[in-house]
């Protein structure tokens, strides 16, 4: 067969193979090799009509096949964008306040800490597990790959900010989907079981107690659906995505002691912008009239303002000044707490807010702390450790390769990890421990694994309450904002955040 193709073609293919190659040669799979005769056709011989509608004389089929061209093309340029270089990132909720705030939108590097092969390589582009309108998976279950990571730029560091896959999303209840079973299965077959006091069982029976009470949880779960709706298993990258701020590495100890983060003994550097909770004390607030600026959200776990209110209300009414609730990024989020009847509102402050109130004895009368507490269950679940979410721990963090001693008494803090994320079976028997059938005292983790905390401490959903996060859910680094709106203003009244944006992400502490 005699091929005629113009230097230009020959030209453009060697581009186009070269970049593929090397593309192949990072991500250490040939198996893209099937698409090279393809390229070489559409450059070279031509025997596939890729165009043929080109050709049409009709000028409806030249217009849809037009648009169905390019989207096509856009939907694959975007599928391999977001899977291996970039994606964007909304910050959905107030975890990571002040430092990012509800309403940025973050450019995402995937190459930062290396793009992972899809594990589910048959999905829709721009969704995470659910297509919308339809309300159905948006992914294949088959093929599923293994997990597998190219070469990145670098590694997870210490406070580092990081998006990853929420680890206990492996399953979830159709409608409570911010929690994992594991948070939502123990405290209800608790609260439906009999009373026991599990400070006077042995480890194995408070170990058999939380089983039973899990169980018995998923099993109201399930005959409940119009509650919980269906429950639904997902693989590691269609979990919802997540950001935090990383606080431990693997191999490090971490506790945390009077809120600070303790690592191998040593303090850890809190963010500029921490944030905790208190009892701020208003001269200018009334109960009575907090119903009039907030109404309870769509999803019923919150508050929002009611329609047609603006942060100027809340304002007047509590008589924050202006100035302060710019230069401390302040949301109606932050004070939508039910205030007592002698106008005290338990919010969010960074100590620089706290300061700035207090400097206001017009507006403010005191500010106070919250007491610590374990806010409804604290991981791990299965174990009485009288931790809160100011003293918590001594938890060593897995590395891999690395040999732990397990026990009764530390196998709750390590049985996720073993079974849930390294595909172990385990079980406990007459006090010993078998996994994979065969009883042992030992466990050597498979993967490296992290300890993820946000900023706003006291309203954060972190590691403190679902545990470790294993390296195959690291999405990748967020490198800057690129677009931020306030959700508590109009478009004419300050709604993009100017000063935020193209603001890089690793200038924040």
């Amino acid at each position: 067969m005699k091929i005629e193709a113009s230097r230009k073609q020959w030209i453009k293919l060697s581009i186009v193979m070269v970049l593929y190659l090397l593309f192949l040669l990072w991500l250490k799979s040939w198996l893209g090799l099937i698409v090279v005769p393809f390229i070489f056709d559409a450059y070279i011989t031509k025997k596939i009509p890729w165009t043929w509608w080109k050709k049409s004389k009709n000028k409806t089929v030249l217009t849809v096949m037009g648009w169905v061209d390019a989207i096509v093309f856009a939907l694959v340029a975007v599928y391999f964008v977001n899977l291996y270089f970039f994606q964007n990132y909304v910050i959905p909720s107030s975890s990571l306040e002040k430092s990012l705030l509800v309403g940025d939108y973050l450019f995402v590097s995937k190459m930062s800490y290396g793009a992972r092969i899809p594990q589910t390589p048959l999905h829709m582009p721009l969704t995470q597990h659910t297509l919308p309108i339809l309300n159905c998976k948006s992914y294949l279950d088959y093929p599923h790959w293994d997990y597998k990571r190219v070469e990145g730029l670098g590694e997870v560091k210490l406070n580092d900010i990081v998006v990853f896959n929420f680890p206990a999303g492996d399953s979830v209840a159709a409608k409570a989907q911010a929690e994992g079973l594991y948070q939502l299965a123990y405290p209800i077959g608790q609260s439906i079981s009999q009373p026991v006091d599990l400070s006077k069982l042995s480890p194995e029976q408070q170990l058999q107690a939380y089983d039973f009470y899990y169980h018995t949880g998923i099993q109201y779960i399930k005959e409940h659906p119009e509650d919980f709706g269906e429950i639904l298993s997902r693989p590691v990258d269609r979990r919802e995505n997540y950001v935090k701020r990383c606080v431990g590495l693997p191999g490090q100890t971490l506790q945390i002691k009077d809120k600070i983060v303790y690592l191998d003994g040593r303090p850890n550097k809190e963010p500029d912008n921490v944030q905790y909770r208190y009892d701020v004390k208003f001269k200018h607030c009334r109960a009575e009239l907090w119903t009039s600026l907030f109404c309870v959200n769509s999803v019923g776990s919150g508050y929002t303002l009611q329609p047609g209110r603006t942060m100027a209300d809340i304002t007047a009414y509590i008589g924050i000044p202006e100035e302060i609730i710019d230069e401390f990024n302040i949301s109606a989020d932050d004070l939508s707490g039910t205030p007592s009847q002698d106008g005290v509102i338990r919010m969010p402050l960074t100590e620089g807010a706290k300061q700035a109130l207090l400097a206001r004895k017009d507006i403010v009368v005191s500010i106070t702390d919250v007491p610590s507490d374990n806010m409804g269950g604290l991981y791990p679940m299965n174990k009485l450790t009288g931790w809160t979410v100011d003293n918590y721990g001594p938890v060593w963090i897995p590395k891999k390769g690395e040999t732990i001693d397990l026990t009764l008494d530390n196998l709750p803090v390590y049985e996720r990890p073993i079974r849930n994320y390294e595909g172990n079976t385990l079980a406990v028997k007459d006090g010993k421990i078998y996994i994979n059938g065969k009883e042992t005292t030992k466990y050597t983790f498979k993967m490296d694994y992290y300890w993820m905390m946000g900023d706003n401490r006291h309203n954060s959903a972190d590691s403190r309450f679902w545990g470790f996060v294993p390296e195959d859910h690291i999405v990748g680094k967020p490198i800057f904002i690129w677009l931020s709106l306030d959700q508590d203003r109009g478009w004419l009244d300050g709604k993009i955040r100017w000063d935020r944006l193209f603001r890089f992400v690793d200038s924040i502490k």
